[in-house]
């Protein structure tokens, strides 16, 4: 098997096209030229040495040269065919709440980017299970689905922000919901939804929308972030606070972290809370949590290390590159007496 990791360079073969194009208009506009300014048996005389062929030889391997540094560029990789690797886990859906009150500075550096840093944690202490990460504000959109490709559940998770929902607000049970569309595998016994929140929900019906869950197998762990204490909602420009999120009173807006509703969401599937102050104190839980489950045995295809070929090409085009520059455009001994279009009269 291969595969090609910069592919966007064969554009450039359209390079070795238009040469084409030009050297065959070369060769008419010459051979034209010759004939009417010129005796062509008297020309061949005076110029015996002159060869057709090996300026189309020069061509070949000019084109040649630029073909083999070209695909060089775009480096095709061998690996070896498709491999089934049996692997044991749970299926784990991350439901990280992107709502304005998670920008609140009550817990360094603030409340989303400490959801960000525990969730990277809990990733990268798991072994063969599978992730998948929700969004959710006012409502709640899928980010990745169910995958053991841990690399894409970080980078998807570190581009998440307050900005990617329109409808503000705290829907826990959207979150819930869209997880269930998750679990795409009905032998899991296994099923775990956490949120990462600080627990502000704006609709009552995230507790029953939780026992749903529970019934079809899901248990939900909740981690809070930020404190009962509260802060306001920083608004910021270039990094800058400007000023803080008011309400129509123009009062300044304290968030506070809500444990009870994020523990009696969790209770209610027969899962538990989290404080999530401590980023190594939480994945611990997490991750002991996760390793007590019966794991369910299921196939994941992956293909081996791909091997860089780049080399060899690059190495083609070198040598066809130094073979052109040592081609003379004259007949030489051996060309004479090939005498491939009848040159020799």
């Amino acid at each position: 098997m291969f595969q090609l990791e910069e592919d966007i360079w064969f554009w450039l073969l359209f390079i070795v096209l238009g040469m084409l194009i030009v050297f065959l208009w070369v060769q008419i506009w010459k051979k034209k030229t010759k004939r009417e300014f010129s005796d062509l048996e008297l020309l061949a005389r005076l110029s015996p040495d002159q060869s057709v062929f090996k300026s189309v030889l020069k061509f070949i391997v000019l084109s040649l040269s630029i073909v083999c540094l070209i695909i060089a560029l775009v480096n095709p990789k061998m690996g070896t065919s498709l491999q089934t690797v049996k692997r044991q886990g749970v299926d784990v859906v991350f439901a990280i709440d992107v709502s304005k009150s998670m920008l609140a500075e009550d817990i360094a550096p603030n409340r989303l980017e400490k959801a960000k840093q525990l969730t990277t944690q809990i990733i990268n202490s798991l072994v063969s299970d599978r992730v998948g990460i929700i969004a959710y504000a006012g409502k709640a959109i899928p980010q990745l689905p169910i995958t053991t490709d841990y690399a894409a559940a970080k980078m998807f998770l570190q581009n998440m922000n307050t900005e990617m929902l329109s409808s503000q607000g705290t829907a826990i049970n959207e979150a819930i919901q869209l997880s269930r569309s998750y679990y795409n595998d009905e032998e899991q016994t296994n099923r775990v939804l956490v949120i990462i929140s600080d627990g502000e929900d704006h609709n009552d019906s995230s507790i029953n929308v939780a026992g749903a869950a529970a019934e079809e197998g899901i248990k939900i762990y909740t981690i809070g972030v930020g404190s009962e204490k509260g802060g306001p909602i920083p608004l910021k420009k270039n990094g800058v606070v400007m000023s803080y999120k008011k309400n129509q009173s123009g009062e300044t807006v304290i968030t506070k972290l809500n444990k009870k509703t994020l523990a009696e969401i969790a209770e209610n599937t027969n899962g538990s809370y989290v404080d999530g102050k401590n980023t190594k104190s939480v994945t611990e839980t997490v991750s002991d949590i996760l390793n007590k489950m019966d794991k369910k045995e299921f196939e994941a295809k992956e293909f081996a290390d791909y091997e860089d070929q780049f080399q060899w090409f690059l190495g083609l085009g070198l040598f066809f590159l130094i073979l052109d520059i040592l081609f003379l455009e004259r007949k030489t001994a051996w060309l004479k007496r090939l005498n491939l279009f009848n040159e020799n009269l």
